[in-house]
């Protein structure tokens, strides 16, 4: 995954608001690419944050091309993590169109690796 960070906000009542750009590959099941748009706001405790992101997959799952998008949310309280990524309904195009589920996301030794559980509708 390449993350590049934009210039963040300053900080207001310290919380720092911060954008970024992403671009991933992705290997296995599902092959193929995405490029997302991320925002965080990070607070002056340690460890505690948020963020949200859209993300837009151009791949090939099971055989099917086409695209979908992913909405994040994320958020961390003193080190306590939360992680939602869902398909967004009706994303999906050419024959992943109809496609729904979920993402999980694994950081082993700096590494981020994808659990990705769903639904294709059958061939009309």
């Amino acid at each position: 995954m390449k993350l590049t960070a934009q210039v963040p906000d300053d900080a207001v009542d310290d919380v720092t608001v911060g954008r970024a750009s992403s671009s991933k590959t992705f290997e296995g099941d599902l092959q193929g690419t995405s490029k997302g748009e991320m925002l965080t706001a990070m607070t002056k405790v340690k460890n505690s944050a948020v963020y949200v992101a859209m993300e837009r997959v151009t791949a090939t799952l099971d055989g099917r091309s086409g695209t979908f998008v992913l909405a994040h949310r994320g958020t961390m309280r003193r080190g306590a993590q939360e992680l939602e990524i869902t398909v967004v309904p009706d994303s999906g195009t050419n024959q992943l169109a109809g496609i729904s589920g979920t993402m999980a996301i694994t950081i082993v030794d700096g590494r981020h690796l994808y659990d990705f559980e769903y639904s294709l509708v059958e061939s009309r």
